[in-house]
């Protein structure tokens, strides 16, 4: 095969791969192990929705609190407490919780974890959803 070849193939399977978690070392935590935990009352825990403020407001997992991915790294620097809590991130489909995991990762955030699924996956399984009115919040522990 020709090298030109081999570098467009290259492109298309690196184009077209599912971007990566922010670090392989990111937990996954499933739907009935997030609810599970949240029926403990356990205040370390924060599930945070990194969508827009409307479609946080058209539905999100219950107790989720909203900061969009666009304006996440400005709020965690008046924030350093937040590095206490185990933060569950997730989106739509994965892509903009992937980065934020990576933002939280390199601003020395450690006890991370990735909602397996995100929101299309909570929507499928038919877990209960919350909705509220489209205000975007800031990040502040329950």
């Amino acid at each position: 095969m020709s090298r030109t070849f081999m570098f467009l193939l290259l492109c298309a399977l690196l184009c077209s791969a599912p971007l990566a978690l922010a670090d392989s070392s990111t937990a996954e935590l499933n739907a009935d192990a997030l609810i599970a935990r949240q029926a403990t009352g356990d205040a370390s825990l924060l599930v945070l929705d990194v969508r827009s403020a409307a479609n946080f407001a058209a539905g999100h997992v219950p107790g989720a609190i909203n900061v969009p991915y666009a304006t996440l790294e400005g709020q965690l620097a008046a924030l350093p407490q937040l590095k206490d809590h185990d933060l569950v991130v997730y989106c739509t489909t994965g892509k903009l919780a992937a980065l934020a995991l990576e933002l939280l990762s390199s601003h020395g955030y450690t006890r991370l974890q990735h909602l397996s699924g995100d929101m299309d996956g909570w929507r499928a399984s038919a877990r209960p959803i919350e909705q509220s009115p489209p205000v975007e919040a800031t990040v502040a522990p329950h």
